[in-house]
C-alpha cells in the first residue's frame, strides 16, 4: 500500500497550446484514483485543474478542492467535488494544502503553478515540512526552471541536498515511487 494518501497536484487554470498537457492531466488524475490516492489541489474547474479532478471524478477518487473565497464569488471553483473547502486568502489555501496532503506535485503550469510548487519546496528545505516534492516532467516541461535551479545551486544559493530530494520524473510512475521513497 503506497505511504500516500493524499497528493497536492498544481497545475494550470488554463489549457495551454498542447492539447497532449489537457489530456496527461485528465490521465494523472484518473490514476490516483485507481491507485486509492486522493487529489489535494486548487478546486479550479478549468484548463489542466480541470481536467485533472475531471479524470480523478471519473475514476471515483477523493477529491479536495481549496480555494479562496474571491475565487468562489467570481466562478473560477468546482462544486462537484467529494469536498471544497473554501478558505479566505492564497495563504490559507496553500497552508490547508499542505495540511492535507503527505506530498505535492507539479505537473505543467504558469506562474501559480510555479509559485506553490517553489513555496512547499523552500518549506520543506527549511525544515517546515516534511513531506515530499516533486515535478512531473511532461516532456521536458519544466527542463529551463530545472536548469536555473541547478545554476543557483552552483552559485552557492541552493544546497545540493535540497536539489537532490527534489523529485524529478518524465512519468507519473516514476513520480509516484520517488515521492513514495521519500514519504515511506
Amino acid at each position: 500500500m503506497s505511504p500516500l494518501r493524499r497528493l497536492a497536484v498544481f497545475a494550470a487554470a488554463s489549457d495551454g497550446t498542447d492539447p497532449a498537457l489537457r489530456s496527461a492531466a485528465y490521465d494523472v488524475g484518473a490514476e490516483l484514483a485507481r491507485r486509492g490516492i486522493g487529489l489535494v489541489y486548487g478546486a479550479g474547474g478549468a484548463g489542466l485543474m480541470g481536467a485533472l479532478s475531471q479524470g480523478a471524478l471519473d475514476a471515483g477518487g477523493e477529491v479536495i478542492g481549496v480555494i479562496p473565497e474571491a475565487m468562489i464569488q467570481r466562478e473560477w471553483g468546482r462544486h462537484d467535488l467529494t469536498q471544497l473547502r473554501v478558505v479566505g486568502t492564497m495563504h490559507e489555501r496553500k497552508a490547508l494544502m499542505a495540511e492535507l496532503s503527505d506530498a505535492f506535485l507539479a505537473i505543467p503550469g504558469g506562474l501559480g503553478t510555479l509559485e506553490e510548487i517553489v513555496e512547499v519546496w523552500s518549506w520543506s528545505y527549511l525544515g517546515v515540512l516534511d513531506e515530499p516534492v516533486g515535478f512531473l516532467n511532461l516532456g521536458g516541461f519544466w527542463d529551463p526552471f530545472l536548469a536555473s535551479v541547478r545554476g543557483m545551486a552552483e552559485a552557492g544559493f541552493i544546497r545540493g541536498a535540497a536539489v537532490q530530494r527534489l523529485v524529478v520524473a518524465p512519468d507519473l510512475d516514476q513520480a509516484l515511487a520517488g515521492l513514495e521513497a521519500l514519504a515511506g
